[in-house]
């Protein structure tokens, strides 16, 4: 099973905020509701110390698209509650996004200004997408980049994802999709696993230690249950007490051990000391314990196999916003006409270019990139082999859909193409400037 498997239960229609549906009721007695409208998605900065950001969540904003649709007990909700009038409440009840998407696949990387999504359609059929499009792709693309920073860390080491217990139940499945697009190893959510083909993995708390009469009880079950090759969690007691008994129970074929506390280098050291002495050289150390891209880095020379990452990964304290946005950037006086550029311009950072726009990734002579090059113009030849954008819906029907492996390969090869000091943890600027030509 993967992403393409599995379409998002339910209506999404209400995943909005309320101002979209009352700025339809006005657009639709003004009768600008048919203009045609062109929304870019964008982002003005990256969060600070970051180089680069990364597109996660297309494949839930396609199933969010498709699934927005007003069902009876919605419709009467809305009428109940007096959020828009009967004339509003007739468009909603045959709403259909009918309409054009296109933007940056998933897993591709981006930088300030790149128009990660573009949606064209009816101004009545696209403004009302801005609050479930930008709730997706804000939090996927936030954890995505944390996730992409984590695994370059971590050199080629597996890194996990153990997230679900610090974070909304259905947040925790998305954070799940986003860090295996961004390189994550596996899950332990199992619900992730079934809806997108994640790998999951998991095998004892602390408790399962506790509610035995002794560790090498605990030791012992896990092993009958589940094999040798498990994993069993020593630092419950006393860690190097802990590692004989492992050995002693399951034999030099334990296929790994979980440290979960205090000094994370200085007991993978000695484990592996003490394992190697055991004769268990090929028993693989997993550590947790709270860890982020900059302890990662930190036990890049410890005896280290894997990681296991939670709270840093699916809380804001983990992944800063990256500020996304859904914009207005040009509009027809008529369904056919021809497209006018528009654009706010405001105080405090907050303006925007007008026109609809193209990006492209300009490479070096060596193939890696040295600019993102956005424009309202002709496309020039020599940038066309380079565009981002892809199709993701045409007239209403998505086809972009892709399996989860799809997007995991293309980042990996994103993020390959950009100079080697994205991966660095300093803060510093994007890693590669945004141009902008007319």
């Amino acid at each position: 099973m993967d992403a393409t498997s599995v379409r998002a239960a339910g209506s999404t229609a209400l995943l909005t905020d309320r101002y979209e549906l009352t700025m339809l009721q006005a657009a639709l007695r003004s009768g600008a509701a048919h203009r045609r409208s062109v929304f870019e998605v964008f982002t003005r900065r990256l969060p600070s110390g970051r180089r680069y950001g990364v597109m996660a969540g297309t494949g839930r904003v396609l199933d969010a698209v498709e699934n927005f649709r007003f069902e009876t007990p919605q419709l009467d909700w809305l009428s109940d509650q007096g959020v828009v009038d009967d004339d509003t409440l007739r468009f909603l009840a045959d709403y259909r996004f009918r309409g054009d998407i296109h933007g940056y696949p998933e897993g591709e990387v981006y930088f300030p200004g790149s128009p990660v999504l573009t949606v064209e359609g009816s101004f009545a059929e696209t403004v009302i997408l801005e609050t479930v499009i930008l709730s997706i792709l804000n939090f996927d693309s936030a954890v995505a980049a944390a996730a992409s920073r984590m695994t370059a860390a971590a050199g080629g080491r597996p890194v996990i994802e153990l997230g679900a217990r610090r974070a909304h139940e259905q947040a925790a499945v998305a954070a799940a999709r986003a860090s295996y697009v961004a390189g994550f190893a596996a899950t332990s959510d199992l619900e992730a696993g079934y809806l997108h083909g994640i790998p999951t993995t998991g095998t004892s708390a602390h408790a399962f230690t506790l509610v035995h009469d002794s560790e090498r009880d605990a030791f012992r079950a896990q092993i009958e249950s589940m094999g040798r090759g498990t994993t069993l969690l020593i630092d419950t007691f006393d860690l190097r007490e802990a590692v004989r008994t492992a050995v002693e129970v399951a034999g030099p074929e334990l296929g790994a051990v979980r440290i979960d506390s205090g000094d994370l280098i200085l007991a993978a050291h000695r484990v592996r000391r003490q394992l190697d002495e055991l004769g268990a050289g090929k028993t693989r150390i997993i550590v947790t314990s709270d860890l982020d891209e900059y302890a990662i880095a930190a036990l890049a020379a410890a005896p280290v196999d894997g990681y296991g990452v939670g709270t840093s990964l699916v809380t804001g304290s983990g992944h800063p916003t990256c500020a996304m946005v859904y914009k207005l950037v040009a509009r027809a006086e008529t369904q056919d006409g021809p497209l006018v550029p528009v654009a706010k311009r405001a105080a405090g950072g907050k303006t925007s270019i007008g026109g609809r726009k193209w990006a492209a990734r300009r490479p070096d002579a060596e193939g890696v990139a040295e600019a993102e090059v956005i424009g309202t113009g002709p496309v020039p030849d020599e940038l066309r082999p380079h565009l981002t954008q892809v199709p993701l819906v045409l007239a209403g029907e998505a086809v972009g859909r892709e399996p989860l492996t799809a997007a995991r390969e293309r980042h990996i090869r994103a993020r390959a193409a950009l100079p080697l000091s994205a991966t660095q943890l300093s803060k510093g600027d994007p890693v590669i400037p945004t141009e902008l030509i007319g």
